[in-house]
């Protein structure tokens, strides 16, 4: 057999460097996982949910650098930063397939260790949602034992989100954006509004002379898209594992999950592709 050669500049002694696995701090990560059961499924359950809060927590990371760029008027930035949001999205997606080899059987051997715990109680997921504009008053609540958490996702609460200050600097650049979407109690959900549909269309008739918010509505079709498809494979993933049961955060579950399926973040977005061509 064939043996590559091994080179003599590559660096072995790092008794003074640091190391790949120490600037990754990977003893601080493997030792992370402690499950609380002797089921042997359990580590996948573990390290599946640990991976998906990682990637959540790239994915608040690049919001906040795309809402930041928005509110400095500098659209083109945030065009690879959505992309990487997709790509971002789409791997957590393609995860749900690596837990949906948990058959119900064995899922029912250590379900009883996660307590009251749940996927609900996620504090990247709900600054995500609170980023892209849905938001719920109540789900701050959950995080009332965690103060500093519970801070953070007020402040998302009561802020814009990205859809909100691309209206706003739409309206900077003298779109006719109704004061009704650029002044409001930013806590509550975003309401449809058929002035910001015109606006939309007058930018999709014209793509050429709207180059830049063109390409950043698209880029947000993207991103809801994907957060919608992420959504669905959740909740399958959980009929599949669970059926109807109660979670056991306590929600009812794939009932609960299908509930947000329905939830909208940017309407308009998506109203005016009837509009479009007539």
């Amino acid at each position: 057999m064939a043996t590559r050669p091994y080179e003599t500049t590559i660096h072995t002694d790092f008794t003074e460097r640091m190391d790949y696995g120490g600037y990754l701090q990977l003893d601080l990560i493997f030792a992370a996982q402690k499950p609380l059961s002797e089921h042997h499924d359990e580590m996948l359950f573990i390290i599946q949910h640990q991976t998906s809060e990682l990637w959540m927590k790239l994915c608040v990371h690049e919001l906040r650098a795309a809402l930041h760029h928005v509110q400095q008027d500098e659209l083109e930035p945030c065009f690879k930063i959505l992309a990487r949001v997709k790509h971002i999205q789409r791997m957590l997606f393609e995860q749900w397939a690596v837990l949906e080899t948990l058959t119900p059987s064995e899922y029912a051997q250590f379900r009883a260790v996660l307590g009251r715990s749940s996927g609900f109680q996620s504090a990247h997921y709900r600054l995500i949602e609170f980023l892209l504009g849905n938001k719920d008053a109540q789900a701050v609540g959950v995080f009332s034992h965690r103060p500093e958490i519970q801070t953070i996702l007020s402040n998302a609460l009561n802020s814009r989100s990205l859809y909100d200050e691309f209206l706003a600097h739409l309206h900077r650049q003298g779109f006719a954006i109704p004061n009704s979407s650029l002044d409001r109690d930013w806590s509550k959900p975003y309401e449809v509004n058929s002035e910001v549909t015109r606006v939309f269309k007058l930018i999709y008739d014209n793509p050429t002379d709207y180059w830049g918010p063109y390409e950043m509505c698209e880029k947000l079709v993207d991103v809801e898209e994907q957060f919608l498809l992420w959504r669905f494979r959740h909740m399958k993933t959980v009929e599949r594992i669970i059926g109807f049961k109660t979670g056991t955060g306590g929600s009812s579950g794939v009932k609960f999950l299908r509930a947000a399926l329905d939830t909208r973040l940017f309407p308009e977005l998506w109203d005016v592709r009837t509009e479009i061509g007539s």
